[in-house]
């Protein structure tokens, strides 16, 4: 009887690569001339309602951008629901889906420790590296572990250099509320249904007292507390704020796994030679 578990080691190779190919086509979509283009914050407006329970239905800012469409060169004004609040006067950036009618912002949402190329580069390998181990082919099976560890370490390091040199200011903020967003309906196993919990803080940009709904987010109320800290980073040559900032655990796990991806690759060359 033929045994099917060896093909299970496909299983991350395949998820990560169609993830990390979605990204990419999204990426490629907003590279396109024409898909993004800058706009100005005109007007921003806090929208909330919660249901009968108490719990927040809907907690976001109404933002009224107003851009030039570079075809008719004539200026549009859009509003945009967004988690974050912009102040008046700040630049943006805007992506025109073709599978929707209205734009939407893009400003923070590259915040990725791989580029999207890069990651579906190492699902890629994981796949080869799974075939080569199954054929009993061991030199190819590490070489592909080889270049797997070197470009995983060269991306956690390449992240950090370029978020340090952006010279992101950190930002303290503080937790005041909670978003509590359903993402199933109650049923017979699951209860009460489930949500996901979304800390809302409040920081100074600039002077001005802003409001922000965080993209990082727990299936557990607990794992967010009102009056906790919460770092954020502020790029003064974008205009805006991260949630993520240079890490030095990043950079010296980068540093470890890319020496790694070195040394299997030396060992290669000597069982070669």
């Amino acid at each position: 009887m033929a045994d099917y578990s060896q093909y299970l080691m496909f299983i991350p190779g395949i998820v990560i690569f169609l993830v990390e190919s979605g990204q990419v086509r999204e990426y490629r979509r907003r590279s396109r001339y024409g898909a993004t283009r800058e706009a100005e914050v005109r007007v921003t407006k806090h929208v909330m309602k919660k249901d009968k329970f108490d719990r927040q239905v809907f907690d976001y800012f109404e933002t009224t951008v107003e851009s030039l469409d570079p075809k008719t060169g004539k200026k549009e004004r859009h509003v945009i629901k967004s988690p974050v609040e912009y102040p008046m006067g700040q630049k943006v950036q805007l992506y025109f889906d073709p599978s929707s009618s209205e734009p939407v912002l893009t400003n923070g949402i590259n915040e990725w420790v791989f580029h999207p190329w890069l990651g579906m580069l190492g699902g890629a390998l994981l796949i080869l590296l799974a075939l080569f181990q199954i054929q009993g082919k061991e030199v190819a099976a590490m070489t592909c572990l080889s270049l797997l560890l070197i470009g995983a370490g060269a991306g956690m390091i390449g992240n950090y250099i370029s978020l340090k040199r952006r010279g992101l200011t950190q930002i303290d903020s503080v937790i005041t509320d909670i978003y509590e967003r359903q993402v199933s309906k109650p049923g017979r196993f699951s209860g009460g249904g489930r949500f996901t919990y979304y800390p809302i803080v409040s920081y100074d940009q600039e002077g001005r007292a802003m409001m922000r709904r965080c993209n990082v987010n727990s299936g557990r109320k607990d794992s967010f507390r009102i009056g906790d800290t919460v770092k954020l980073y502020y790029s003064p040559s974008e205009g805006d704020v991260r949630e993520h900032g240079p890490n030095m655990l990043i950079l010296i796990s980068g540093a470890i796994i890319l020496i790694l991806g070195i040394l299997a690759g030396i060992s290669i060359i000597s069982a070669l030679i």
